[in-house]
C-alpha cells in the first residue's frame, strides 16, 4: 500500500513548500482540491514533478455547501459544476479518483429523496468521468446516508460502472461500527481509503494511534481484499509546532502501513 496525505494536511506557508515537505517525510504522493483555474492545475502538475510526489486524487469542493441530493435543481446543478472541475483537476493532473460525498440527509431532505437525487444526478456526470478515466468515489461520512457496509455496497452496484466506487473513511465509521467489517464487505469496491484516528469512547477525532481503532485488524482486512493503493492521512499535525506534529503523522502512517 502506499503513503498518501491530504496536501492541506501537510505544514507550510505554499504550495511549494507543501509539496516539498510531503516528499521530505516520505509522502508518496498528495490529495488535492477542486483546481479551477488551469494555471492553478498546472502549477500543481509542475510541483508533483519537481518534487516526486504524485496527485493521486482530488476531493471536490463543493458538495456540502451545493449538496448533489438538494431540493433545488439550480443547487444540484451548481454540485455537478464542481464534480465536473473536480473531474478536469484529477485528469490535469495525473490522478484517478474524485472523492464526493454522494448525499447529505437534512430535515427538508428525506432519505429516500435524498438517494433519488444523488443517483440521478451522478448519473449526469458519470459519463464525464468514464470519458476521462477518473474513479468517482463516494466517500462514507457524517451525512445520515449509507449507513451500513451491505447498503453502501448495493448503491455502488447499482450505478454499474468500474467508475463508480467507494471512498472508505477509517476514522468516520468508529462511531457506528467497525471499519474492518465495513472493509471486508465493501472488498475491491474500495478505490482509496483514508486515515485518521478516533476514540469512540469521547466521541472525538483524535491522532493516527490515539483513541479506539483496531489498526492490526483494518490492515488485515485491507490486505485480504487485496487492497494495493493509496492509505491518506486526512489530518493536521497536533501541537504547536507544526513539523514536529507533521514528524510525527509520518511516523504513525509507517507504522500503520508496516502492519500488513
Amino acid at each position: 500500500m502506499k503513503k498518501g496525505i491530504c496536501l492541506g494536511s501537510v505544514p507550510g506557508n505554499d504550495d511549494e513548500e507543501k509539496f516539498a515537505n510531503a516528499a521530505r517525510y516520505g509522502f508518496e504522493g498528495v490529495e488535492v482540491g477542486t483546481l479551477r483555474d488551469p494555471a492553478g492545475r498546472q502549477a500543481h502538475k509542475e510541483l508533483s514533478a519537481r518534487h516526486g510526489v504524485a496527485v493521486f486524487s482530488v476531493m471536490n469542493s463543493d458538495h456540502w455547501k451545493y449538496p448533489l441530493s438538494d431540493p433545488d435543481p439550480a443547487v444540484r446543478e451548481r454540485s455537478l459544476e464542481g464534480v465536473a472541475a473536480s473531474i478536469e483537476t484529477a485528469a490535469a493532473l495525473g490522478g484517478d479518483t474524485v472523492l464526493i460525498v454522494p448525499a447529505v440527509v437534512k430535515p427538508d431532505v428525506p432519505y429516500e429523496a435524498a438517494q433519488e437525487r444523488s443517483v440521478e444526478s451522478i448519473r449526469k456526470v458519470l459519463p464525464l468521468a468514464e470519458e476521462k478515466g477518473i474513479v468517482l468515489a463516494v466517500e462514507n461520512v457524517w451525512n445520515k446516508f449509507l449507513l451500513g457496509p451491505i447498503e453502501f455496497a448495493a448503491y455502488v452496484d447499482a450505478f454499474e460502472s468500474p467508475y463508480l466506487r467507494a471512498y472508505f473513511d477509517v476514522g468516520n465509521i468508529v462511531a457506528y461500527g467497525y471499519p474492518a467489517h465495513w472493509v471486508r464487505t465493501l472488498g475491491d469496491r474500495i478505490a482509496k481509503v483514508h486515515v485518521k484516528g478516533f476514540d469512540a469512547k469521547r466521541h472525538a477525532f483524535v491522532q493516527l494511534l490515539e483513541g479506539t481503532i483496531d489498526w492490526p485488524g483494518v490492515m488485515a482486512a485491507l490486505q485480504a481484499i487485496g487492497y494495493e493503493d493509496y492509505v491518506t492521512a486526512e489530518l493536521g499535525p497536533a501541537g504547536d509546532d507544526p513539523i514536529r506534529g507533521f514528524e510525527r503523522i509520518s511516523s504513525e502512517m509507517d507504522q500503520i502501513l508496516a502492519m500488513v
